[in-house]
């Protein structure tokens, strides 16, 4: 380990006098290891030029995957220690768009009631199985319907779609019907959702060769601001909306639908004692979510 340490700290550094330096090393001590693991390895990390170092092409590439690597040795070294004060760290993957819109304007509240704990928040937009979508994670919020082997996981809300429309551009919207929405106007989707305006076709028992598609948007988020300027109809989790709603920004069109999904914090079972999911699992079950 001790000559691993000291070639990434060379690497990241361009230097052995300064990676020296953050290990409390001296400088020769540090040439001596990284000259020990390319002769470990049989292959030259650095190309040495009087006092100046460079990556070689291997070096580069071993640095890459060295470098993830003790990160997530010392971050599971941290979190082990956390167990013994019940705080630490927690990596969270979470949709984009629920953590903007929902999740993040809530988070200072976790944090006044554990200043000791830091949640890093990554983004994923969910096509495959869960494993692969929570990869590393210690934890994940999905919208799915479960369960999930291999996964613990708790239901937060069930998914109701609303279809949206802009007032300033839709200015009729309140004597339209499901038909005249079918007939004259664009209908935005997600593309993780291709078959969402299908089901609300289905339940209006309406014709599915009047459906007019206008543009897919990779993220929801995109979609809204899509719709709040006036270029189409969407359908969308009514949990997402409710700040458009709310502004007058954005109306609601006939009655929610039922996705058939929620939305549910997961995690694999290795993950469930610790100490900073729990703290994160028993703070977000206890919020108030509205019914959507």
């Amino acid at each position: 380990m001790s000559v691993l340490v000291a070639f990434e700290a060379a690497a990241r550094h361009c230097s052995f006098t300064k990676a020296a330096d953050e290990l409390s090393l001296t400088q020769s001590a540090v040439s001596r290891q990284v000259q020990a693991l390319e002769a470990l390895l049989g292959v030259d990390l650095f190309n040495r030029e009087g006092r100046r170092i460079e990556l070689t092409a291997a070096g580069a590439l071993y640095q890459h995957e060295l470098s993830a690597a003790l990160g997530r040795i010392r971050s599971a070294t941290l979190q082990t220690i956390a167990f013994s004060s019940g705080g630490g760290t927690l990596h969270l993957a979470v949709l984009p768009t629920f953590g903007s819109k929902w999740l993040l304007p809530r988070m200072n509240d976790f944090y006044t009631r554990h200043s000791d704990i830091v949640v890093h928040i990554h983004s994923r937009i969910m096509h495959a199985d869960l494993a692969s979508a929570a990869g590393d994670m210690n934890a994940i919020i999905v919208a799915g319907s479960g369960p999930w082997p291999g996964f613990i996981s708790h239901k937060l809300l069930t998914e109701k779609l609303v279809v949206v429309a802009s007032p300033a551009a839709l200015p009729e919207y309140r004597a339209m019907t499901p038909a005249d929405l079918a007939a004259s106007h664009s209908l935005l989707n997600v593309v993780s959702r291709p078959n969402a305006w299908s089901d609300w076709f289905e339940r209006h028992a309406l014709d599915h060769r009047m459906m007019r598609s206008g543009p897919g948007f990779e993220l929801t988020a995109h979609l809204i601001q899509a719709v709040v300027a006036g270029i189409g109809i969407g359908l969308v989790p009514r949990i997402l909306v409710q700040d458009e709603i709310r502004a007058g920004t954005l109306v609601t069109l006939f009655e929610p639908m039922e996705s058939g999904r929620g939305y549910y914090l997961a995690y694999a079972s290795r993950y469930q004692n610790l100490p900073s999911l729990m703290a994160f699992s028993e703070w977000l079950q206890s919020l108030p979510f509205p019914d959507n």
